[in-house]
């Protein structure tokens, strides 16, 4: 069946019955980049998964019509290999082990944190793209998402741990504005709440290591709405 979509823009198929938890989640991913679709039930999230080729999968269990369990048994009777995130409040170990061996990739339990859902999901995604998708490349800039190295006109770039995160963001969605509240969303590690202009400051250190010397900039500001890598046109 359908595998993982090789399409610049990542996606992924929320599977939540609660809709104002299902906006939420919609939302947070469109605002990171995502293309999302959204099932409130196990049928719908069925035909979906069936007819549109998808990157992850956010999958609730308690779903009507079709449980989740069902629904990804079925998947996977089907041949379907897209990676599976079961996000759901049953939190007993045997509830995940059998989430796991019914065919899930990964669990997370509600109450959850954004940002590691959004890390979760993106280790899926990477593992499912497989080793030829992960040096992407901006002009003569390369960011090595295995090796997790950047290099620019050939010199590997020395970058701190959230440098690095920022630039593997703004790589994924390159050509498009990703905002300050995506970027701290996805490389924030949650443990406070971050200063407000702290993604500001982590842009500029990385925007120096990335442009000085260089002709062409290629992370360019979109005021009011955040930041973009590109490639200028000449």
């Amino acid at each position: 069946m359908a595998g993982a979509s090789k399409s610049r823009v990542p996606s992924v198929l929320i599977v939540e019955d609660h809709a104002q938890l299902a906006e939420v989640l919609a939302q947070s991913f469109r605002e990171a980049g995502y293309a999302v679709a959204v099932a409130r039930d196990g049928a719908v999230a069925l035909a979906l998964a069936r007819e549109g080729e998808h990157d992850a999968i956010v999958l609730d269990l308690q779903l009507p019509k079709i449980d989740g369990l069902t629904l990804l048994r079925r998947l996977r009777d089907d041949g379907y290999d897209t990676p599976v995130l079961i996000l759901s409040a049953r939190d007993e170990v045997a509830d995940r082990v059998l989430g796991l061996d019914t065919g899930a990739d990964d669990y997370l339990a509600k109450p959850f944190a954004l940002v590691e859902l959004f890390a979760r999901v993106r280790t899926l995604i990477r593992r499912r793209r497989g080793a030829a998708a992960q040096t992407i490349r901006v002009a003569d800039l390369e960011v090595d998402t295995a090796a997790r190295v950047a290099r620019r006109a050939g010199v590997r770039i020395e970058l701190s741990p959230r440098e690095y995160a920022i630039l593997e963001c703004l790589a994924h969605r390159r050509g498009r504005v990703v905002t300050r509240e995506a970027l701290c969303a996805e490389v924030y590690d949650g443990e406070h709440e971050p200063a407000s202009n702290v993604i500001d400051v982590y842009v500029g250190y990385l925007r120096r290591k990335i442009d000085r010397g260089h002709a062409r900039r290629l992370i360019h500001t979109r005021r009011g709405l955040g930041y973009v890598l590109e490639e200028p046109e000449a």
